[in-house]
């Protein structure tokens, strides 16, 4: 974040004029700071409509409550709290230096933003085991994993990423502690030390990143011998067009598996960079800010990975665009018809 320093054109304007140890009041309007706030109030508007669109989707209509789609819902719901709350919060903070909202309003934020970010990544490693299961077991994959089972998972997978970060901001001594809004009555700063970066990176990155990319490595290999192996049965009874349909779905498979890799990689790479190469970072710095909204960004391209590339998420959002939920039976519309 560039601050300006306004004191030789306008008069010094404080957080809070009536404490004596407000902050100083900066605020940003410049016209490149409103196009930022205008581009940035978008992603943050998408954000929110389309994990609504998932949230909603998969909640109404029974054809979807399925185990894997409760992973993607799942996802949307630590993706739409990014957009509800961490999203707004942080444009707030770009349009004004000050924080209105409190001390422990400012560390609840932190929390949420921490955890949000970490549950999708947990979320993004459990949708990998979950598809890993369903090609390498197809047979058997209906009885190793339910809907019961895939919930307890997901809220072991949400308590995990909250006691994950009240550890870490524990050892970091910046939770309920006198170093948030330490300068000036006004602030909400985090200052993440060297030591406890490299180690969350490690847990919020190498690894989950490791398991994605080993898991949808071998999916990728699975699905193109199950597909030779369809390909050859198809070509003995002399069906060509099956066989191309099947590769066809086979390569349209493999592509979906690269954008959800590469995109997951394009966001994260650059944030680990910069935790090895930055020594200590704050809050309210320019690399905080760049990195944050990285990961901000990423939360919104989640649904469109997961969800809008399949037909029964395009079909479901016409009936909710539609306002067709009104209908009684509308939580038992077919998702699934052949033209699809």
């Amino acid at each position: 974040m560039i601050f300006t320093d306004y004191q030789h054109n306008m008069t010094v304007q404080y957080c809070f004029p009536d404490n004596n140890s407000s902050c100083k009041k900066e605020v940003r309007t410049e016209t490149g700071n409103i196009i930022l706030l205008v581009f940035l109030s978008c992603i943050c508007v998408c954000n929110v409509f389309l994990n609504l669109l998932v949230i909603i989707s998969i909640s109404q209509f029974k054809q979807l409550h399925t185990p894997t789609n409760l992973l993607i819902l799942s996802l949307a719901v630590a993706d739409l709290i990014v957009g509800l709350v961490v999203m707004p919060v942080n444009i707030m903070q770009l349009r004004d230096s000050c924080w209105y909202l409190g001390k422990i309003t400012c560390t609840v934020v932190l929390v949420f933003s921490f955890v949000s970010v970490s549950a999708s990544v947990c979320n993004m490693v459990f949708i990998a085991i979950d598809r890993y299961i369903a090609i390498s077991d197809p047979l058997l994959y209906s009885t190793k994993i339910t809907v019961c089972k895939m919930s307890l998972l997901i809220i072991l997978g949400w308590s995990c990423s909250l006691l994950y970060v009240l550890i870490y901001f524990y050892f970091n001594n910046h939770l309920l502690q006198s170093q948030i809004m330490s300068r000036c009555h006004g602030e909400c700063i985090l200052i993440i030390k060297s030591s406890l970066a490299t180690v969350d990176l490690v847990i919020s990155f190498l690894c989950p990143s490791s398991v994605i990319l080993v898991l949808y490595s071998i999916i990728f290999i699975l699905a193109r011998r199950q597909a030779k192996a369809v390909r050859s049965v198809l070509n003995a009874t002399s069906n060509k067009h099956r066989a191309k349909v099947s590769k066809s779905s086979n390569l349209k498979a493999a592509k979906t598996l690269g954008i959800v890799v590469g995109v997951y990689l394009s966001f994260w790479i650059p944030v680990s960079l910069c935790y090895l190469s930055v020594e200590n970072i704050t809050s309210m710095s320019l690399v905080w800010t760049v990195l944050a909204w990285l990961l901000f960004i990423n939360s919104s391209f989640n649904p469109l990975i997961y969800a809008i590339f399949y037909p029964w998420f395009r079909a479901s959002a016409k009936y909710i665009v539609t306002c067709r939920l009104c209908n009684f039976s509308s939580s038992t519309f077919n998702l699934f018809p052949e033209h699809i």
